[in-house]
């Protein structure tokens, strides 16, 4: 990410990358960093300037690389070292910098430092939360796992117990011992002097929880007790002096679980010292029954709309920096939610990539969505890896629910969805692995990166809206300002910049629709259309085609 040159992070596209599902090299069924490398010049061609990468660090593999045991070293399943430096100079040869997943709030109960704690070294004990049972002889407190079940396990053979605020192995870290906190400015600044220029922080707003770890009140959510904590911010900016703070054009964007917009400008503020910018999922949750993700709703516009439309304007005045997507690893495939997978898969995908690359934020492109993949099509638990996938559907079941009813529950919300293979090719294996691959791709014969290079709208579509964020200062740093905010089907704003204005228009629904607009728009030019109209609409009275996306471009100069 040159930012130096090309006017910085608001300018750029970042392209996501989950290194074990984007191309094998070996034919072991697990993709790799050769695997990566071998497709520098299809990630070139995206015109994206910087790739975020999940874990490729040594790991057990409980929780797919985010159960870390060694930070410094490459599990060998993915490559070596020396593969990741031809990485990285690979990609920096394309004008491409890299971004690595820092998972500082945990470790894998294998990591060295918490197999010491377990054999008595005091040092490393406390680089943990072990804590005597509660009085009745159980957990310390009745803080719940992210994955299900009590956040507490036995430390070893004593009748202690240790918190793990996600699986099991995921033994969380003591932030509040400054020895952790060196340990942690230690890992990122070694992969700085490797020539990373970003870093993701995983569920960094998890890091600073109360000393004294009290039980929520009963009836009340958990959650609250140990997120964005009162030092977030100050262990941030002291990470970002002894490491990534050294480095100006270095790009960082911290993973928010359960935020508020409040703490998100804070940590992005550009006089904050923290972060460059924020992921929050609220958004993500508008399908959501009363809160619930093991949950199949249908998400209504205006909620979508409303969720982010509030952070862009809360964001904005406050000064603070959104990271803007649809997809990523964790998250079901956005076509499958809020477009039409099927009919409209094509149209979908396009409406939801000009909404989102026009949007105030930097847009992030996660693997795959780039040709309209969605969901795969399985149709038992036995297809599933995941560990949070397996347990709720365990979870499910054991509330009197039919097998087949959670399974309709897990195939809508669970992260399998965005980890099958990046489909390449027509074929079984989608032209990912020359062996079995460790999870199975189910409709590659209709979607391809190939048959998209040949003749599809999708990725053409996506390269054009990637190279007009560079070219369109209102795009990159305009002001932004909901537009029609109670139309049923249409989701519409403005960009501003000066006298510059864009108005962005995006059809939700499976059937035309119309909108009025202002006057002025009818003289000004479409900048980017989803349905290749030439000219901007002769009158203020617009209709648009079933999900089409619209956005017209109006200067004074244009008059």
């Amino acid at each position: 990410m040159r930012t130096e040159s090309n006017g910085g992070f608001q300018q750029s596209t970042v392209y996501q990358i989950y290194p074990k599902s984007f191309l094998d090299s070996t034919g072991s069924g697990v993709g790799d960093l050769r695997g990566v490398i071998r497709k520098i010049p299809y990630i070139a061609s995206l015109g994206v300037d910087m790739v975020w990468f999940n874990p490729f660090f040594a790991s057990p593999q409980a929780d797919n690389g985010y159960d870390i045991s060694d930070y410094y070293r490459i599990d060998p399943e993915m490559g070596t070292m020396a593969d990741f430096e031809e990485l990285v100079a690979g990609l920096k040869a394309e004008g491409i910098d890299v971004m690595l997943d820092m998972v500082l709030n945990h470790t894998s109960t294998e990591h060295e430092w918490f197999q010491r704690a377990l054999a008595g070294d005091d040092e490393y004990r406390d680089f943990y939360f072990v804590r005597p049972a509660g009085e009745d002889g159980g957990p310390p407190n009745n803080w719940v796992s992210k994955f299900g079940g009590v956040a507490w396990d036995r430390f070893g053979d004593t009748d202690e117990y240790y918190l793990h605020l996600f699986d099991r192995t995921q033994a969380d870290l003591n932030w509040h011992n400054p020895r952790v906190r060196l340990e942690m400015a230690k890992i990122v600044e070694f992969w700085r002097l490797k020539g990373v220029r970003g870093f993701r922080f995983d569920v960094i707003n998890l890091i600073s929880k109360p000393i004294d770890l009290p039980s929520a009140p009963e009836g009340a959510d958990d959650r609250y007790l140990y997120t964005d904590g009162e030092l977030v911010t100050t262990f941030l900016r002291e990470l970002a002096e002894a490491s990534y703070g050294r480095d100006a054009g270095c790009v960082t964007v911290g993973e928010m679980s359960s935020t508020s917009i409040e703490r998100c400008v804070e940590y992005s503020h550009p006089e904050s010292g923290a972060l460059s910018m924020v992921f929050n999922f609220h958004h993500l949750k508008v399908d959501y029954i009363d809160g619930k993700k093991w949950s199949v709703g249908r998400f209504e516009l205006d909620d979508l709309r409303r969720v982010l439309m509030e952070w862009a304007d809360g964001m904005q005045a406050g000064g603070g920096w959104n990271a803007l997507f649809w997809n990523n690893h964790d998250q079901p495939r956005a076509l499958n939610r809020f477009g039409d997978a099927g009919r409209f898969r094509v149209e979908s995908a396009m409406m939801h990539a000009t909404l989102l690359h026009l949007f105030r934020g930097t847009p992030y492109v996660y693997m795959g969505e780039e040709i309209g993949m969605t969901d795969p099509e399985y149709t038992s638990i036995d297809d599933y890896v995941d560990v949070e996938a397996v347990n709720a559907h365990t979870a499910l079941v054991g509330t009197g629910m039919s097998d087949e009813d959670a399974l309709q529950i897990v195939r809508a919300k669970a992260r399998d969805n965005a980890r099958a293979p990046m489909q390449w090719e027509p074929g079984p294996t989608a032209g990912f692995t020359s062996g079995t691959p460790w999870l199975r791709p189910t409709n590659a014969d209709l979607i391809n990166v190939a048959a998209e290079e040949r003749n599809g709208r999708i990725l053409p579509h996506y390269r054009r809206l990637i190279e007009l964020r560079k070219a369109h200062m209102v795009i990159s740093h305009g002001q932004i300002a909901g537009y029609a905010p109670q139309h049923p089907h249409v989701f519409a704003y403005e960009r501003t910049l000066g006298e510059t204005r864009l108005l962005v228009l995006a059809n939700f629904l499976d059937s035309p629709t119309r909108i009025d607009v202002p006057a002025e728009f009818t003289s000004g030019r479409v900048l980017v259309s989803t349905t290749d109209r030439a000219t901007a609409p002769s009158s203020p009275d617009v209709e648009l085609a079933p999900y089409e996306a619209l956005a017209i471009l109006f200067e004074p100069s244009e008059r």
